[in-house]
């Protein structure tokens, strides 16, 4: 009964603060312009939707902490203080962001010190799970450039896949579920992993009610980073589930590393915004915005829940799988467009 709670309380603490924060961006102007030829929206929409996803996250987190019931063996104080610090720090930066767009140089700062605070608070992957049965231990500095290069990618990971309606805090909603299922059947000690996954999801769903196509609001440099932050560190206190995160984000990974990969070889910077990316394909392929965001949700449900259903060994195969398969599938799509 508490974990429906737990959702549905975070659920509806995003539906009523999202409204609040629209009024907000608004009274601030505080707006998206649809200037750039990647932008799709017809018209000025409201920014800082990050901030109603943290508030709300945060305001929930607080009540279940009340009641004692998120705190155990996975979920500590300082878990606790890693998501309200980091977060905090995402949103400071997201918001500055929004009203003077930063430069790539200056934006990438702020995700940045959000992974070396949550470090600080104990976020790291201690170990790898063996494929042939057991675990093994991985050194401290090690663990430390995995765990900032883990954080700092999956940011950057729904940043940059930030660029349809409702795409990441969709994204979001259906992996945090995924995490959700893993910590709750498959691992019992982890409740406190399992509330915080569902008033996740909860807050993305009441945040969709506003961000769904046509957009109410935008998630904003803090909310893309946010979320992408939250799935990081949900995936490493959940009994370093890397590996199942990366089946959930596997076709957004690797759009990204290929996106970067085009830039840098045409001679562009590989954090400036283009067309390129695989959302915007999917449009050049004749589907409209809601479709190719479904599309996109499929995906993800498809091969998240072929994660709940194997083991270390099976998730390698079907990681190298997606990688295989999101190779083929881009490099058809770029090399047809480039030829058309």
């Amino acid at each position: 009964m508490l974990y429906i709670i737990s959702f549905l309380l975070s659920f509806v603490f995003s539906a009523i603060i999202t409204p609040l924060i629209i009024k907000l961006a608004k009274n601030l102007k505080i707006i998206d312009e649809p200037k750039e030829p990647r932008k799709l929206h017809g018209k000025p929409t409201p920014l800082l939707g990050g901030l109603a996803i943290f508030l709300s996250l945060a305001i929930s987190i607080g009540i279940f902490l009340y009641t004692g019931k998120i705190l155990d063996s996975s979920i500590t104080m300082s878990s606790i203080l890693a998501i309200f610090f980091g977060g905090a720090i995402l949103q400071i930066g997201g918001a500055i962001d929004d009203v003077f767009d930063l430069k790539p140089e200056i934006q990438i700062l702020f995700p940045c010190l959000a992974a070396i605070v949550a470090m600080y608070f104990g976020i790291r992957v201690d170990f790898i799970t063996n494929p042939f049965g057991g675990v093994i231990g991985i050194a401290y500095w090690l663990s430390i450039a995995i765990t900032f290069l883990w954080l700092l990618g999956i940011m950057y990971t729904t940043k940059f896949l930030d660029g349809l309606d409702g795409l990441v805090a969709g994204q979001a909603l259906i992996g945090s579920i995924i995490i959700f299922v893993v910590s709750l059947f498959w691992d019992i000690s982890q409740s406190g992993t399992s509330y915080i996954s569902l008033m996740v999801a909860g807050v993305c769903l009441g945040f969709l009610l506003y961000n769904f196509y046509p957009a109410k609001i935008f998630l904003g440099e803090g909310g893309s980073v946010f979320l992408g932050f939250m799935l990081g560190i949900l995936s490493i206190i959940s009994g370093s589930k890397i590996a199942t995160a990366m089946l959930i984000m596997g076709l957004p990974i690797i759009d990204t590393i290929w996106v970067i990969a085009k830039r840098i070889q045409r001679g562009k910077s590989p954090f400036v915004g283009d067309r390129t990316h695989f959302h915007f394909k999917l449009l050049e392929r004749g589907l409209n915005q809601k479709q190719a965001v479904i599309f996109m949700y499929g995906i993800t449900i498809i091969f998240g829940a072929i994660s709940l259903f194997l083991g270390t060994k099976g998730k390698i195969f079907a990681i190298i799988f997606l990688v295989a398969f999101s190779i083929i599938v881009l490099n058809k799509l770029y090399i047809k467009k480039t030829y058309e």
